[in-house]
């Protein structure tokens, strides 16, 4: 399965934009992580692997402006810390 597949079964997930196709991989863990169900998250990391995953979040939550809500952000970087 592609991203763009991905992300087209969730449209829901993505209401800023309609260019699905072009959305980037950062922009697709951002939402999932943000707003997506735990099955969301197992379909993303089993299309992108867990360290592409972990290694995309980290980089987003390590800048100055983060747009991850407090909760997520923590619960992902314990789940990460764990598993990846």
């Amino acid at each position: 399965m592609l991203i763009s597949d991905f992300v087209k079964k969730r449209k829901y997930l993505f209401w800023s934009t309609k260019n699905y196709d072009g959305l980037s991989k950062e922009a697709v863990v951002e939402a999932i992580l943000n707003y997506g169900d735990m099955n969301d998250v197992r379909e993303l990391i089993s299309l992108l692997g867990m360290q592409d995953t972990a290694k995309i979040f980290h980089k987003q939550t390590n800048r100055p402006r983060i747009n991850y809500r407090p909760e997520v952000k923590n619960y992902f970087e314990l789940y990460f810390k764990k598993y990846a």
